[in-house]
């Protein structure tokens, strides 16, 4: 069993997911004028919200609480606050997936607050109902077990983060300090049960030796510069 259980999403099943959404939202007869993207999961969702329901006005809020991939931070917080007028707007305000819901929490209150639409609702693509601390209005796919979903969009972040994640707690562990490439594959396959495109995980290991976590030490082997406390 993988350490961390991952799910790898696919663009294919993020039209079908958001098609789905749409349809639900429609035949719910909320019609909203305006749709409200959570920063940075709900971007892509939200566009092909307004693509699927007929919106043209989109907008856009960061709120999160996920800031690195499968550990969460202490409590979410609202980046970049601004005000935007939304009387006479119906809103939505989308996300990828409702995890414990505080971003999305936050988000919200702050809307109402702040922007003030006449009505607001919420969709997400996924429900964790066994952890979210509230119902979206509107969702897609409820999951009852918890995993972390691996969205087309933060493949690279993702894989880095878990490279990075394995490779400290691994050094926690045994203080193992030197990595070959096939090491590397290897043991990311058994920690979180999933394979990515090689270019992901070239791409993440110059990411994490440019950040000065590793150096290249050989040819095709990576040592660990940044050492963790054990």
């Amino acid at each position: 069993m993988p350490r961390v259980p991952v799910k790898l999403v696919s663009w294919d099943e993020i039209v079908e997911w958001s098609r789905g959404l749409a349809k639900r939202i429609k035949e719910s007869g909320y019609r909203p004028s305006v749709i409200i993207a959570v920063a940075r999961g709900g971007y892509v969702p939200a566009r092909l919200l307004c693509d699927f329901l007929g919106v043209e006005n989109l907008l856009s809020i960061q709120s999160q609480h996920w800031t690195e991939a499968a550990k969460a931070a202490e409590r979410a917080v609202l980046k970049f606050p601004y005000k935007v007028d939304l009387k006479g707007h119906r809103a939505l305000l989308v996300d990828d997936i409702v995890d414990t819901g505080e971003t999305l929490l936050l988000a919200r209150d702050y809307i109402l607050r702040e922007w003030r639409p006449d009505e607001l609702k919420i969709a997400a693509l996924q429900w964790i109902s066994t952890v979210a601390k509230f119902k979206p209005d509107y969702y897609y796919i409820e999951v009852k077990e918890w995993k972390w979903f691996q969205y087309p969009w933060t493949r690279l972040e993702d894989v880095t983060q878990f490279i990075k994640r394995m490779i400290a707690e691994t050094f926690k562990e045994t203080g193992k300090e030197k990595w070959s490439y096939k090491e590397i594959l290897e043991s990311f396959r058994e920690w979180y049960g999933v394979e990515v495109e090689e270019f992901y995980y070239r791409d993440a290991l110059e990411m994490l030796v440019e950040q000065g976590f590793l150096e290249k030490c050989g040819e095709e082997e990576y040592c660990l510069k940044e050492k963790p406390q054990q």
